[in-house]
């Protein structure tokens, strides 16, 4: 019976202290917003960044991975006396086991042009048959580029549902011409606006063409290609294809150092990682330090607070109040204040983050983690900013303390 008699004096004792200190956040609401507001902007800006980060790096996984490990880029600088690969070149590599074709990548920057519409720094990019059967999804209608276009150097081309919307708004742009540069070029296909493949995705909703490669270089006045991407059939034998196509190169650029690079899609996405990891810890320390800010902002209120309420403790004190008991009254009350910061920046934080994934065109995941984060933080804050005034009331001297009265 005594037991049950002290858990409920205690359980009234603390509903009490919760009154308050709530009684006193209200009274000094000013000064009490001000302190929610350093936690909140701090626990907002974990939370945001966390989950923005989260979302961008989500979508670059994603993004590489519809892309595909078994892909594989080429890039030759050549020698002085071969300044990239020839046509004979890429038929041997693309004769390497596992290899399933190759793509030549030949880039250059025109200005389109149809009757008075022109639309300048218009993205070429010269490809051949390998690149559409490789990349299916990235015709929309029409054909793709074919052997015969390759042979001749022919003057057709694929273009974005942008240019078809700039040049050809209402009518079927197949078959009609387009001047590229001055050079009379004949459509041929469209590609796709919401192509899946993140490599078609590049030319998706923009003001880009695709030629045949043996044209594009014409246009620019070469004749070697430098950039090549290879398509392999099994993920896992990436390694062994790199190391064939290394053995490969090293006897075509006669062994020379620096003749050429070769970048695959799991050392691109490892170094996109690791790149966002250390942006993250990077940002996240600054929201902490935020929090930090917002700590000592309870801090500095608490220990105002204990000096102009000298007096009512003192009178607790006087009659009966144990130290305890004061000390629990101002942690709770900095624990509320720091609470209340945090679940508003965690409603804030996720709407911010929101928004910022709306704005970078990233998928938007809601983490838990980050929400457990941002609470969890916030009650720290509260419990070890609050914990020093709270102690230095509980030890205040009641007889000096009513002294003051």
């Amino acid at each position: 019976m005594s037991a049950l008699r002290h858990l409920t004096g205690g359980l009234s004792m603390m509903v009490e202290s919760v009154r308050m200190s709530v009684s006193n956040i209200r009274q000094n609401r000013m000064r009490s917003f001000l302190t929610i507001l350093g936690i909140m902007i701090g626990v907002t800006a974990v939370i945001a960044l966390v989950t923005t980060i989260s979302g961008v790096s989500s979508s670059i996984s994603d993004s590489f991975s519809s892309m595909g490990a078994s892909t594989m880029t080429l890039s030759a600088t050549g020698t002085d006396l071969q300044g990239g690969l020839t046509a004979e070149n890429m038929e041997e590599i693309s004769e390497l086991d596992h290899v399933e074709g190759v793509s030549p990548s030949v880039s250059l920057s025109v200005t389109a042009a149809r009757d008075d519409a022109y639309e300048s720094g218009v993205s070429v990019s010269g490809r051949n048959d390998d690149y559409f059967v490789q990349e299916p999804d990235t015709l929309s209608r029409g054909r793709a580029i074919n052997s015969i276009d390759l042979d001749q150097s022919l003057r057709v081309c694929l273009i974005s549902e942008e240019l078809v919307e700039t040049f050809f708004y209402g009518d079927d742009p197949i078959g009609q011409e387009l001047y590229l540069d001055g050079m009379r070029f004949t459509v041929v296909g469209v590609l796709a606006a919401d192509a899946d493949s993140s490599v078609s995705s590049m030319f998706s909703g923009s003001n880009a063409v695709i030629v045949p490669y043996t044209t594009a270089l014409k246009m620019n006045g070469e004749t070697l290609v430098s950039s090549l991407t290879l398509y392999i059939d099994e993920a896992n034998a990436a390694e062994i294809v790199e190391s064939e196509l290394e053995t490969c190169l090293d006897a075509i650029f006669d062994y020379e150092d620096d003749t050429y690079s070769i970048i695959t899609m799991e050392s691109i996405a490892d170094t996109m990682e690791s790149m966002l990891s250390m942006m993250s810890a990077l940002l996240g320390g600054i929201a902490s330090i935020a929090l930090l800010v917002g700590g000592i902002g309870i801090m500095n209120m608490m220990l105002t607070s204990v000096t102009e309420r000298t007096v009512e403790i003192g009178l607790k004190k006087a009659i009966g109040a144990r130290p305890g008991q004061i000390q629990a009254q101002f942690l709770i009350e900095s624990f509320l204040l720091s609470m209340v910061g945090g679940l508003a920046g965690v409603v804030l934080g996720i709407a911010l983050s929101a928004i910022l994934c709306q704005v970078l065109g990233t998928g938007f995941s809601l983490s838990y983690g980050a929400i457990a984060l941002g609470v969890g933080f916030s009650a720290a804050v509260g419990v070890l900013f609050g914990w020093s005034p709270a102690r230095k009331a509980s030890r205040l001297n009641p007889i000096d303390a009513l002294r003051r009265m």
